[in-house]
């Protein structure tokens, strides 16, 4: 019977994944869990690693439109929550929260990897191996750890309706997370390979290079909120209106693709430049959240289904160790902020589980990097390790957002 479903055209595995994914959010509705999850475990479950009603060649190649939309989507909405006279109240909160968060990440997953491999992968000479062959992908992994997951995170607000100080400060935290975790990236991928290869850092290999790839995406983003002002005055109809929208978000999207800029931070950018300089913004983010329940249940069972439960046995260890990790800077790095930034009391005590999530971003940048390093040990090490921590993380996450906007009280369903 798997083997016939497996065999049913694209299409047939598109309606399947919508009505499915439907059925598992309202099976976790019923277990008090967040929908986010029951989209994943559908996903776990129609994987090929499990069932195997969706094969490897769908979930990598043939679907991986549908993922790339909802992420244009999704950092859209989040770029749409940055209104200005909110982060007046709360910028100095965010721009602090958002460097410790991420630095504690980096900081420690990097030191608990680093020692990690100079204990049980360095024998011999432990300290030529460490810099050469260990230190390089604890580097990239400690980078790409400082992600924070906006698909997860928006899901979650958007299904219990959250508003108020914390939920404003979340969303502002993970839209910038993503800017700042790419270009920590960029800097990790370039000392790595200067360890590799014994090769001294240059000025344009470590900043220019990066740097210009943000300014760039921030350009394009801008340019584009722009068009919709100017584009929007014409359209009369919510109908229509859907269709500028979406054709503008997917537009962006496809030409930062173009010009080798950052997709989700130009649509980002975007979203913030409509939600502050459009009149009736409302009524444009209104059309696009009408359609973003079933595009997320697609989304995150997509993203289950590329997770493969049989990469445990091979990285079971290190992926609880990057986990952990990763979850002790995120968590330690926003209570600094927040103190720091005198964040009021809901934002220090529970904002720092709400940016545990991690997925869509994390995955894609560990599949860069290990293109970058070839089929090597060091790829290996990385990607086997990362997406088991993906694993881990989207199994515990999504109740601990939960718990923190129902702790905070800004929780509405």
């Amino acid at each position: 019977m798997m083997v016939l479903v497996g065999a049913m055209p694209p299409l047939f595995h598109v309606g399947l994944l919508l009505i499915l994914s439907y059925l598992g959010g309202q099976v976790a509705r019923v277990f008090k869990a967040p929908k986010v999850m029951g989209y994943l475990v559908m996903g776990m479950l129609l994987s090929p690693s499990v069932l195997g009603v969706l094969h490897e060649r769908q979930v990598k190649e043939e679907f991986v439109v549908i993922t790339y939309l909802a992420l244009f989507i999704i950092a859209f909405s989040i770029g749409g929550s940055l209104e200005i006279s909110k982060l007046k109240r709360l910028g100095k909160h965010i721009l602090w929260i958002t460097f410790t968060q991420a630095f504690g990440a980096f900081f420690l997953t990097t030191t608990a990897l680093s020692a990690y491999f100079l204990f049980f992968h360095c024998r011999g000479d432990p300290w030529g191996c460490f810099w050469t062959v260990s230190f390089p992908p604890a580097l990239v992994i400690g980078a790409i750890c400082a992600a924070t997951a906006p698909a997860a995170t928006l899901a979650i607000v958007h299904e219990y309706r959250a508003k108020g100080p914390l939920t404003t400060t979340l969303l502002g935290v993970v839209a910038l997370d993503d800017g700042l975790t790419i270009f920590l990236f960029a800097f990790a991928m370039a000392m790595a390979q200067s360890f590799i290869h014994l090769e001294a850092l240059t000025f344009q290999s470590f900043f220019l290079a990066p740097a210009l790839s943000l300014l760039v995406s921030l350009c394009i983003g801008g340019l584009m909120g722009i068009g919709i002002r100017a584009l929007c005055r014409h359209v009369r109809t919510r109908e229509a209106l859907l269709g500028v929208m979406l054709g503008s978000i997917f537009l962006t999207g496809g030409l930062a693709e173009t010009l080798h800029a950052h997709a989700l931070l130009t649509n980002m950018m975007m979203g913030f430049v409509v939600v502050n300089y459009v009149r009736h913004h409302d009524d444009l983010f209104m059309v696009v959240e009408g359609i973003e329940e079933p595009l997320f249940g697609m989304f995150f069972a997509l993203a289950g289904a590329h997770l493969d439960l049989t990469r445990f046995q091979s990285a079971g260890m290190l992926a609880l160790v990057i986990t952990l990790g990763r979850f002790a800077g995120k968590l330690m790095g926003s209570r600094v902020g927040a103190r720091m930034s005198g964040a009021p009391e809901a934002v220090r005590k529970y904002l720092g589980p709400a940016l545990l999530p991690t997925a869509g971003v994390t995955v894609g940048l560990v599949l860069e990097a290990g293109g970058a390093f070839g089929r090597s040990r060091l790829s290996e090490i990385m990607v086997n390790g990362v997406l088991g921590s993906v694993i881990l993380n989207e199994c515990l996450t999504p109740f601990l957002v939960r718990y923190s906007l129902k702790k905070s009280g800004e929780a509405s369903a």
